[in-house]
This record gives structure tokens, C-alpha cells and sequence, in this order.
């Protein structure tokens, strides 16, 4: 794998390892209701990546501006995200998003053409596998409406990632998804607007989590799935819980406990498997 496409991928990766967490402190403390954090969170994103943009634009270069229908699963994933959470403990919301993530995200690639070698099934298997061994002590029978909701952010993520394969302009293309979502912020303020209770804690962390881990990790996540087959693009996304817990280790001090390494270590070869199998094997003639 070339260095770009991992320092890319890591970068993205860490960026929603970070949000995970942003989203955790803020919605799961209830330090803000769940439309204020995502209005300030797409809100802030579309603000910095604008400014951005801006910044480095130059007259005579043609960019691309990105797509209505990108913009609305962007605003799908983001709403429906933060509505389940408030329903669904955090290992069962995890499973529910990144299985949802997987299947649209593989299911649309075989319906496109793809076809996986029997490494890379392999590869997704353990991966997952070692996934839900990571999140298992956390999950618990999810509400019907939790589970729909996680349900539909997975699959609104999973076509948004897909619809940035074709990216030549990623910072471009993030700024006006960001941008076009804010008819729907107006749409979903004036419904919500009565119900919306705001504390400067969670003002903060939604603008943490749309600037920073959204807005630019987005970008960057773009910039990624540029050097990244579909199906790369969907197993490796497993391992942001993993950054999340050592992220913990490392911030707070929490415990390195023998399940998340074997976790890690079933997911990361999973991946492994993933990106490096096929080529190897090819090459092998198997």
C-alpha cells in the first residue's frame, strides 16, 4: 500500500475514532439535545470548510462542488446518528452502524460489477468477527427505534463514502456537501426549535466534532478513497472503535484489557488480509 493512502487513511480514521468519542462526551452526558448537535455540527463544518476553501482557492482552477444527493445522506447519517444514540447503549449503536456500513457499502459494490477474491471474504469475516468480540460486553437488545435509526445512518454513510470514490477534488466536494445540508439544518430548526436545549459544554464538542473530526477528517476521508478499492474502504472502517479504546488507554488511562487485544489483533489482520491478500495471492497464482 503506498504511504500516501495509509498516512490518508489513518488520518481519516483517527478523525472518526475522535468524533466517536466527541459524540459519546456530548449526547451520551446529554450536554446538548440530539437536533442542536447535529444543526452546530454540520452547522460548524460547513463554516470551517467554507473559510477553507476560500483560503486556497484559486481563480483559475475548475473544482468540483460536490452533489445534492451526497449532501443528503451526509445530513441523513449525521441525523439519524445522533437521534440513535440517545436510545442505543454504545457497543449496540457501534454494531448496528458499522454492520450497516458493511453490507451497503459490499452489497453495492457486487451489484456494481465487483467481484471479491476469496481472501478478501476471508479478510471481512475475521474482521468483523473480532469487531463484535470487541463490542459484545456492551451490546444489549437495541429499541425498534434506535436499531431503525442506526440502521439508516449506516446505510446513508456507506452510499456517502461510496459517492466520494470518484473525488477529484475532496476538500471541493466536503465543503459544498457540508454547504448544501444547511436548507436542511433551516428545515430541521424550525421543527425542532421549541425542543432544543443547549448547555456551552455541548456547543463546544458539537463544534469540535463537526469542525475538526467531520469536517476536515471528511475531507481527508476523501482524499483516502481515492487510493482505496470499495470493499478496502468498508473493512477498515472496523477499526475505529479500536483507535476509540486506545485512545482511552492513552487519554484516560483506562485498562488494556486481553479482549481488545485479541480484537485488535483479529481486526487488524482482517484487514490486512483485505488489502494485502488478493495482490499476494494473485501473484501466487491462487
Amino acid at each position: 500500500m503506498h504511504k500516501n493512502t495509509i498516512l490518508y487513511t489513518s488520518l481519516a480514521l483517527i478523525a472518526f475514532a475522535a468524533n466517536s468519542v466527541l459524540c459519546r462526551m456530548a449526547l451520551g452526558e446529554q450536554s446538548i439535545d440530539a437536533a442542536g448537535f447535529t444543526i452546530i455540527r454540520l452547522l460548524s463544518g460547513a463554516i470551517i470548510l467554507g473559510l477553507i476553501l476560500l483560503m486556497t482557492h484559486k481563480p483559475n482552477n475548475k473544482h468540483s462542488n460536490g452533489s445534492w444527493s451526497a449532501s443528503l445522506m451526509l445530513f441523513i447519517y449525521a441525523l439519524c446518528f445522533s437521534f440513535a444514540y440517545i436510545s442505543l447503549d454504545t457497543g449496540t449503536g457501534a454494531l448496528i452502524l458499522f454492520g450497516s456500513v458493511q453490507f451497503t457499502m459490499i452489497t453495492i459494490s457486487l451489484f456494481s460489477g465487483t467481484r471479491l477474491h476469496y481472501s478478501e471474504w476471508l479478510g471481512l469475516t475475521i474482521a468483523f468477527f473480532g469487531f463484535v468480540f470487541l463490542v459484545l460486553p456492551g451490546i444489549s437488545t437495541p429499541s425498534g427505534t434506535g436499531f431503525i435509526l442506526m440502521t439508516l445512518s449506516g446505510i446513508a454513510w456507506g452510499i456517502y463514502t461510496l459517492k466520494g470514490k470518484g473525488s477529484n477534488s475532496p476538500l471541493s466536494d466536503t465543503s459544498y456537501n457540508f454547504i448544501r445540508t444547511l436548507p436542511l439544518l433551516l428545515i430541521l430548526l424550525s421543527i425542532s426549535y421549541p425542543m432544543i436545549s443547549l448547555s456551552s459544554k455541548g456547543i463546544i464538542l458539537a463544534i469540535l466534532s463537526g469542525a475538526l473530526a467531520s469536517g476536515i477528517g471528511y475531507s481527508i476521508w476523501y482524499l483516502a478513497l481515492a487510493l482505496l478499492t470499495s470493499t478496502q474502504a468498508a473493512v477498515v472502517q472496523l477499526s475505529v472503535p479500536i483507535i476509540a479504546a486506545f485512545g482511552g488507554v492513552f487519554w484516560m488511562q483506562e485498562p488494556i484489557t486481553e479482549r481488545l487485544m485479541l480484537s485488535s489483533t483479529l481486526i487488524l489482520g482482517g484487514i490486512l488480509l483485505v488489502v494485502l491478500g488478493r495482490k499476494y495471492l494473485l501473484r501466487k497464482g491462487t
